[in-house]
């Protein structure tokens, strides 16, 4: 079926949106002429993300007049991952794209992933070479992060890439069928496996808008990627745990044995104090990782739906 690209073929497109109205007629245009270059059928699955300006309204649009465009509106923002999660449990595609509605991932390089896909690779991702329009904190935070994740987690995660990657359908399969709620794509599509493949690109500034992925989110995303694919938080929790008694026993020495004025102030003199508010201090920080791995816990036990779908708008005839 790959290997020449048979009219039948079916190749899915997932982009989740959230207020990018600014954006999308440029990002429907563009992904409209690489998928006329691409051959077989296509349909674009745009994933409304609960957007509270205009993009609805647009993706309405989109669909009213192109029988290929299909959307899936959520009843709220349930965030990036789980909007992502929803277009691909709705594409009906033999490959799926994922790609983000800001146009810093170029769609011209769909072209490529498809052909890599069509020659025997089930995971095409596009590993980023530079990242252009972004401030040197967040690109550094970028680096440091991906670099350590990739040292401490139990699968090897492909560096410097997001969520712009190609999925056979296969893969696409055993995502669906993994169901924690706390998602990270990119840990979980590595954690698959699969024949997988790179394709380096450079990162373009945004073509219009503000970010959408605020600090919050990146945080929140680390967190996830780090209970979900490593055991580093735990065994730090440990670690600093033992630093802290070591240390206290140190302070306890100097209290006893060290200079006669921190004697003299008895057992609540300043190394003691000291050695008091760091303890509690360690205790506060590892009851609230342990608070963090027990809402987690809460959440996949609850288990609640992902995503509540509100409304699909077009889409019947894939073209």
């Amino acid at each position: 079926m790959k290997a020449d690209m048979e009219a039948e073929t079916l190749i899915s497109v997932v982009i989740p949106v959230l207020d990018e109205e600014e954006v999308l007629p440029e990002l429907y245009r563009q992904l409209g002429e690489v998928m006329r270059t691409v051959g077989g059928r296509h349909e674009l699955v745009f994933v409304d993300d609960g957007s509270e300006d205009g993009s609805l309204k647009l993706l309405r649009g989109f669909a009213a007049s192109d029988s290929a465009v299909r959307v899936v509106c959520l009843s709220r923002s349930f965030g990036h991952q789980a909007a992502l999660s929803a277009g691909i449990d709705h594409a009906r595609g033999d490959a799926v794209v994922t790609i983000d509605a800001d146009l810093q991932d170029p769609p011209s390089l769909l072209r490529d992933m498809v052909l890599r896909w069509s020659e025997g690779a089930e995971v095409v991702y596009a590993r980023r070479s530079r990242r252009r329009g972004e401030g040197l904190p967040k690109r550094a935070s970028a680096f440091l992060f991906g670099r350590f994740l990739r040292l401490v987690a139990s699968v090897p995660i492909p560096l410097d890439v997001a969520d712009y990657r190609l999925m056979d359908r296969r893969v696409c399969d055993c995502l669906r069928r993994m169901p924690e709620r706390r998602r990270y794509l990119r840990g979980m599509v590595a954690w698959a496996g699969f024949r997988q493949v790179e394709i380096r690109y450079d990162r373009l500034p945004r073509a219009a808008g503000d970010p959408k992925f605020r600090l919050g989110n990146m945080l929140r995303l680390a967190f996830d990627a780090l209970s979900s694919f490593a055991r580093a938080p735990l065994r730090s929790a440990v670690i600093l745990g033992l630093a802290a008694l070591a240390g206290s026993l140190v302070v306890l020495i100097l209290a006893l044995v060290g200079r006669p004025s921190a004697r003299a102030a008895g057992p609540f003199g300043p190394f003691a104090l000291t050695a008091l508010l760091a303890l509690n201090g360690v205790t506060l920080l590892l009851l609230g990782l342990l608070g963090a791995y027990v809402g987690r816990l809460a959440d996949e036990v609850r288990q609640r739906p992902l995503y509540v779908v509100r409304e699909l708008i077009g889409g019947e005839r894939p073209g």
